[in-house]
């Protein structure tokens, strides 16, 4: 009865979930678009699509925090401001192709709910060698 009572009050904590506008939007090839909208977008954009779990405490918590966190980091929804700076952008690309390679992104307590951000082998490369290519051009732009 304890438990069922603290879950109850945890429930009045609630985070808002928006989506602010989008500044302007990553531009890529429409296979890597694809893939990064599927498995990226719900925490590093302003297009995050809300489940219904991130409405639940203490869910929600982890949720909000995943999402605030991934957008600080990494916002495609916001790419102008990393493509304003040459260096900006070919760091945030190798960042992600360093850790689509690797298998850390998406986290996997995310992939565990998600099959959509569960990239096989091909599109984990995929990513990897656009986000190389694009951050060696954005390294040589200037």
């Amino acid at each position: 009865m304890l438990v069922g009572g603290v879950l109850v009050v945890v429930q009045c904590v609630r985070f808002a979930r928006t989506n602010p506008p989008v500044a302007s939007d990553l531009v890529a090839p429409v296979e890597v678009k694809a893939l990064l909208r599927r498995a990226c977008y719900d925490c590093h954009s302003n297009e995050t699509e809300w489940s219904w779990y991130s409405a639940v405490a203490p869910t929600s918590w982890m949720v909000h925090h995943d999402v605030t966190e991934g957008r600080r980091r990494l916002n495609f929804s916001e790419w102008s401001e990393y493509a304003s700076d040459p260096d900006t952008a070919a760091q945030k690309l190798s960042e992600i192709g360093n850790l689509v390679a690797s298998g850390d992104m998406a986290p996997w307590h995310y992939r565990v709910l998600h099959r959509s951000a569960r990239l096989t082998d091909a599109e984990r490369s995929i990513l990897a060698r656009w986000a190389e290519h694009t951050s060696a051009d954005q390294s040589s732009s200037h």
